[in-house]
């Protein structure tokens, strides 16, 4: 049996869709991703080693229903930066949601322009 699970993988990128590719695109770099522009419709953000494809795509369905978690060492940290960003005074569709404590660990969420729900979470 060939068993996937075993091959060494390298990264792990998803694709996102945005209601205003434009828009999305510099939200997402005052967030401080960086870009590679890969064509007009298509680019890829990346965070260190960590990246996702913004697509100039949008059904409502599936934008409304994406989630991304984003693992980090610290929600505290992730939280301030959001915090002190000013991000809902240069995008007032986006929202920011403070430092959850669950049985797992901690989270705080933040909704990116098009409604994408960003989880910034630290394990315990």
């Amino acid at each position: 049996m060939n068993d996937l699970s075993q091959k060494k993988a390298t990264s792990i990128r998803p694709f996102i869709g945005a209601k205003d590719f434009e828009r999305s695109r510099d939200f997402y770099k005052d967030l401080g991703f960086s870009e590679t522009v890969l064509n007009s419709s298509l680019s890829l953000f990346k965070w260190g080693d960590l990246g996702f494809y913004l697509q100039h795509a949008y059904i409502k369905d599936w934008i409304d229903n994406t989630m991304v978690f984003f693992q980090v060492e610290s929600v505290a940290e992730i939280w301030d930066a959001l915090s002190g960003m000013e991000l809902t005074a240069k995008y007032p569709e986006v929202r920011l949601v403070p430092i959850r404590t669950e049985n797992w660990g901690k989270e705080c969420f933040l909704h990116d322009p098009s409604g994408i729900l960003w989880h910034f979470g630290e394990f315990v």
